[in-house]
């Protein structure tokens, strides 16, 4: 028996004071309470464990990450804050001089949107870089991939290569690919772009995830991701909590394989199938009612057509494989309603929209009646305000509306989208709670009518990702009988405003009773 003391346990259970301790047993937790109280019920000489006086929360839980691809950028090329295609093409090349021949080139997140000028790039700007080393770089939102040419011939695209269904080969005036590939274009590149160990390399991740106080994780990449998890499992490495995503190309292995839904224990279970019904909004595929602002008929893609979203979610749920959707467009969120309406209740399932950024108002409610999650990353919503206010500002939307989901009965679950984002649980909080970007911008916060409480968003990115897993009853709150997943941290985000909240310092964390991590 172990006694966490000397602290304040926010619990997460809603209206509890903190507590000052907590007993573990094992990997789950048997009281809470006082110092007296906890050490009444842990018995007689328990493990004493000094937390200093820091503040206790839950283990955050990522609803939406895609740990592969963090773990890849960790070592790749970052082009988040370039503002330039110059910048972006020197820093390519200085990190290509590092490199191995014969590897790719990978990580990539640039945005070309705030490049001055804001210009397209093409594969000729990385030939001249990168003459012979393959690079394929997905742009900040991940839906389009920059190619150069010797990419391109290892994947087989050339001019006579036909767009793929749910996608787009841009091409120039010659119909020569530019280089630039949207959504299911990408899917050839993306399948290639394999570097070095992923078992060492998610080793590596997990450390840094849980620097940052994330205990679990629902991810969002491969099949090449599962099996490496299970390595990790398998050999006693595995120090955070995977709730693993099926890709929509396996889902009929795997329901031949008899996978389903919650399947597993408590370090690895199978989550759901993940679906894509459009694109993005920062590459303009996101699927909307009405034209982009200054682009007349461009209403974004549709990657999964109609028919087919109800085929997918008809076969998983059938199966016991709960759907996960990304949705972004209004358009996109409301066929993706649309089909899981048309599917009929599942009980035991809990259907999911990712992302969800933009709706029709009068959806919110309908998302309410039918029970779909709303997986949503906030830290989306103050990266793109300039973007959505360019592109969408005419358009009558409920826009990241977390206030409206949650008055309306929507569940939602937080998550950050790594590495389209930081995975850093208190970015996401700060964004929750001002609506502003991190400079405090813009005053009062965008569309601050959407705002939550700290304490909603904490919830939301615990145990409101739980309960999105069906993991409600093992996960989220510190409470008799949950499992000991716990984070000790330098600011207590229920006393402290959002800007120190934001600063703030993980201490410990704690997995399964057991320090996995701790600050030297």
């Amino acid at each position: 028996m172990r006694v966490y003391r000397n602290a304040a346990i926010r619990t997460g259970v809603p209206g509890a004071p903190a507590a000052q301790a907590m007993a573990v047993d094992g990997e789950q937790i048997v009281a809470v309470g006082t110092e007296d109280e906890v050490r009444a019920a842990a018995g007689t000489a328990p493990e004493l464990v000094d937390l200093d006086g820091a503040a206790v929360l839950p283990g955050f839980y990522d609803a939406h990450i895609h740990t592969a691809q963090y773990a890849h950028s960790l070592t790749g090329v970052d082009l988040r804050d370039v503002r330039s295609l110059d910048e972006a093409l020197a820093r390519i090349a200085e990190h290509a001089a590092r490199l191995r021949p014969g590897g790719w080139l990978f990580g990539g997140r640039w945005n070309s949107n705030v490049w001055n000028p804001p210009v397209q790039p093409d594969r000729r700007a990385l030939d001249s870089v990168c003459p012979d080393l393959p690079v394929a770089l997905p742009n900040v939102d991940g839906h389009t991939v920059w190619a150069n040419s010797a990419a391109l011939h290892l994947a087989g695209i050339d001019a006579s290569t036909p767009d793929p269904v749910g996608g787009e080969i841009v091409r120039d005036a010659d119909g020569e690919p530019t280089g630039i590939l949207r959504e299911a274009a990408s899917y050839p590149l993306r399948a290639l772009m394999v570097a070095g160990d992923l078992r060492d390399r998610l080793r590596a991740g997990q450390e840094e995830l849980l620097a940052l106080g994330v205990t679990s994780v629902h991810d969002i990449d491969g099949e090449d991701c599962r099996a490496a998890y299970l390595e990790l499992r398998d050999a006693g490495e595995l120090k955070i909590r995977v709730h693993k995503a099926i890709p929509v190309g396996h889902l009929e292995a795997a329901i031949a394989e008899g996978r389903r839904t919650g399947q597993g224990d408590d370090w690895f279970r199978t989550g759901p199938v993940k679906v894509f019904s459009d694109g993005a909004l920062g590459s303009h595929t996101c699927h909307m009612h009405r034209s982009f602002a200054g682009e007349e008929g461009n209403t974004g893609i549709a990657v999964t057509p109609y028919e087919d979203l109800v085929r997918l979610f008809s076969a998983a749920a059938g199966a016991g494989i709960a759907v996960a959707t990304h949705a972004i467009g209004d358009r996109a969120n409301r066929l993706v309603l649309d089909a899981y309406e048309q599917v009929g209740p599942t009980p035991g399932l809990r259907h999911r929209i990712e992302h969800a950024q933009h709706l029709r108002p009068q959806d919110l409610t309908r998302m309410a009646r039918l029970g779909v999650v709303a997986s949503m990353q906030p830290v989306h919503c103050t990266t793109d305000i300039s973007l959505v206010d360019a592109l969408l500002g005419e358009h009558d939307l409920a826009s990241y509306a977390w206030r409206g989901m949650l008055n309306a009965g929507v569940a939602l679950a937080f998550g950050s989208d790594a590495p389209v984002e930081s995975p850093d649980p208190f970015a996401a909080l700060y964004a929750a709670v001002t609506r502003t970007r991190q400079d405090g911008t813009p005053a009062g916060g965008w569309q601050p009518e959407q705002r939550l409480s700290m304490a909603e968003a904490i919830t939301a990115h615990t145990l409101g990702a739980a309960y999105a897993a069906g993991e409600q009853d093992r996960k989220g709150v510190l409470a008799p009988g949950m499992l000991a997943d716990f984070i000790a941290v330098d600011t207590d985000p229920y006393l402290e405003a959002p800007e120190a909240v934001l600063r703030t310092q993980v201490l410990t964390t704690v997995v399964g009773g057991d320090v996995r991590w701790r600050r030297s």
